[in-house]
């Protein structure tokens, strides 16, 4: 006599869950620490010095990151460390700090939402993925939140800080493809990497950030402080999470994590800046982190697809 037993959903689907869901709010806290960037820039950082705060967010945090490593790029990893370090970094960071400082924070922030809409083609154009139409809906919509934001009546605009804005998310988006794309070497940590990164950029920015910024007058114990924390928590510790985040999740519901950060710095400017946010400008960021969040879930199958 056979028993018949009724099907189970493997174990492992259901622990490949529970980790998906354990880095994905890992990985937030990466947006979350970014969008402190604006509040930290424009309270505590020396003005009109974007250069010098980006080589000093990434050059001493990559050399750290490079002694706990100890590992050195090989092979064509010294060049891919500077494209990405350039992409994700040395591009990105002037750009981020020239937006926070020509922008209101809440404001500078959500221009980076539109990452997953440039992450989205991307990964049709570099990866050869199927455009994720799902994925596609829900950044429109979160762009539409920055929109409501953006131009809500109280928003100071700057057209050199919409651009810049924009101009990091573009920059970055193309960074995190590439990023997904290249993976990461066997047998090299996510600290390494970011350590290659992270020291490329600041290499990169050294010159320019001496010869057209130069050293800021007046560095008091704030502007340490602001420095350290955006070198130590904004840039070493967070993308460390990043890299080891965009290496297990989807890059496109990655991306969307991203508007985290325009929330994070709302707050922020709304408490310590009294940067007030219109009734218009909340149902913005409602609309985004309904995005962010609907954005993580798988798509719904379609019905016809299944068979009987």
């Amino acid at each position: 006599m056979s028993i018949t037993t009724s099907p189970r959903t493997p174990p492992s689907v259901h622990a490949r869950s529970t980790r998906r869901v354990g880095w994905t709010i890992l990985t937030a806290l990466t947006p979350m620490a970014w969008g402190t960037t604006y509040i930290v820039t424009t309270h505590l950082l020396p003005e009109g010095h974007p250069l010098f705060a980006a080589m000093m967010r990434s050059l001493p945090a990559g050399l750290i990151a490079l002694l706990i490593a100890r590992q050195l790029p090989h092979g064509s990893w010294w060049w891919k460390s500077l494209v990405l370090g350039t992409l994700n970094m040395a591009a990105f960071f002037p750009l981020l700090f020239l937006a926070a400082q020509q922008l209101p924070g809440g404001v500078a922030a959500t221009l980076g939402a539109a990452q997953p809409i440039v992450i989205a083609f991307l990964t049709v154009a570099i990866l050869h993925e199927k455009l994720s139409l799902w994925r596609v809906t829900w950044g429109v919509l979160g762009m539409i939140g920055v929109a409501l934001v953006v131009l809500g009546p109280n928003a100071a605009m700057s057209p050199l800080g919409i651009l810049a804005g924009l101009g990091g998310a573009v920059s970055m988006g193309i960074g995190v493809v590439l990023t997904k794309k290249w993976g990461r070497p066997e047998g090299v940590s996510a600290v390494g990497l970011a350590g290659w990164q992270l020291t490329a950029a600041g290499l990169v920015l050294l010159l320019p950030a001496l010869l057209i910024d130069g050293i800021p007058p007046g560095i008091d114990g704030k502007a340490v402080l602001g420095y350290a924390w955006l070198g130590l928590i904004g840039a070493l510790l967070t993308y460390t999470i990043w890299f080891a985040g965009i290496r297990r999740l989807p890059v496109t519901a990655t991306a969307l994590l991203g508007l985290l950060s325009p929330l994070v710095a709302a707050v922020l400017g709304a408490a310590i800046a009294g940067e007030a946010l219109a009734p218009l400008q909340l149902l913005g960021f409602a609309a985004a982190l309904i995005a962010m969040v609907a954005g993580q879930l798988p798509p719904p199958r379609n019905k016809d697809h299944v068979r009987s």
